[in-house]
């Protein structure tokens, strides 16, 4: 069952995602998925004994990790005080405002441990590390029903800080182990209103906004208040769940001195095979420098194959295939040689 919100608007803030208790594999994938809408996901993984360690302690939460740690170099990134746990840019916008590097996932958590109490600490995160490789076992002892075994749940350790809004590839389970996590979520279109950072500079390797959520410049950014209309904003505690789909937009505040978070990526990319965001990096490269007439010309096409709600086979024989309809294996296999020979051009 769910429960749905009200949105307060009384309370100028942004309302909340839809809610969901007792969510079972056939609920998510019939009637939450099919709603293209974040979902809150309330004591998801509550019964998990790493959320179980948690309600103990958080240094008990960090030892269950330590004993299943495999020793690999699991990717940290840190920043200075003065940037506020928000990983950013540099003022240039050529880079990021922050270092990285392989670092044994034991000297972090020991390091995170000593700057609990820290007035002004470093920002420090181990972000998208591999549970299975760095964490073996833990996947058995902490399963999530929702989804196939094939999925490779990511998890994100740090202290303070605020990623800006972003989008993900792939649909995106995120589950919260220690630590409140708030989340804060525009829907794809209000991609005008977010302004977009430069993409092949961005620190996570999708364009982020510019936009500072805790403090916003309206004066630099007045579209973001248009974003804000639409905006969804929740704070989760440790055994909760938001279900993202790709390419909502979210913002993501780790607001205690120690967060722990799983995430699962999945689906999201085409039976071709082809990501969304490779297909959109091709076509900004051959489209965005044509004359006007020429790239107003070739929105067409995208109009007409892409997001026209005509079926452009409607004059057509049953049972063509196509790049349209459904490829055979040797047309598919046809077709990405000539797209990879096109790059290469």
């Amino acid at each position: 069952m769910y429960t749905a919100i009200v949105p307060d608007r009384a309370s100028n803030l942004p309302p909340k995602p839809r809610e969901w208790e007792d969510v079972s594999s056939d609920v998510f994938r019939s009637q939450i998925v099919p709603r293209y809408e974040p979902a809150v996901l309330r004591g998801l993984v509550g019964d998990w004994p790493a959320v179980q360690k948690n309600a103990e302690s958080v240094p008990s939460v960090l030892d269950y990790m330590l004993m299943l740690d495999s020793g690999q170099a699991v990717y940290t990134v840190a920043g200075e005080p003065a940037i506020k746990g928000r990983f950013f840019y540099d003022q240039q916008l050529q880079g990021v405002n922050f270092g990285s590097i392989a670092s044994p996932l034991r000297s972090t958590v020991e390091h995170l441990l000593r700057l609990r109490e820290a007035p002004e600490p470093p920002a420090i995160a181990v972000q998208a590390a591999n549970v299975n490789q760095a964490l073996p076992g833990f996947t058995q002892e902490n399963p999530l029903p929702l989804l196939d075994d094939q999925t490779q749940p990511t998890f994100w350790l740090g202290n303070r800080a605020i990623v800006a809004p972003h989008f993900d590839v792939k649909d995106n389970i995120a589950c919260v182990v220690s630590g409140r996590r708030r989340f804060t979520l525009f829907p794809p279109e209000q991609i005008h209103n977010l302004y977009l950072g430069p993409i092949l500079s961005a620190p996570g390797g999708v364009p982020i906004s510019m936009v500072d959520i805790r403090n916003p410049d309206l004066e630099r950014f007045p579209r973001y208040a248009q974003a804000l209309e639409s905006a969804l904003q929740v704070e989760l505690e440790p055994g909760d769940a938001i279900y993202i789909p790709a390419p909502w937009w979210h913002a993501v505040e780790s607001l205690d001195s120690i967060n722990l978070l799983v995430n699962y990526w999945f689906a999201g990319v085409a039976s071709s095979g082809i990501s969304p965001k490779a297909s959109l990096l091709h076509s900004i490269m051959g489209l965005r420098g044509l004359p006007e007439a020429q790239r107003s010309a070739w929105g067409h096409f995208f109009n007409y194959y892409l997001f026209a709600e005509t079926d452009v086979t409607e004059h057509w024989p049953p049972g063509i295939l196509d790049v349209v309809t459904q490829m055979s294996p040797q047309q598919k296999a046809s077709l990405i040689r000539f797209l990879s020979d096109s790059l290469q051009e």
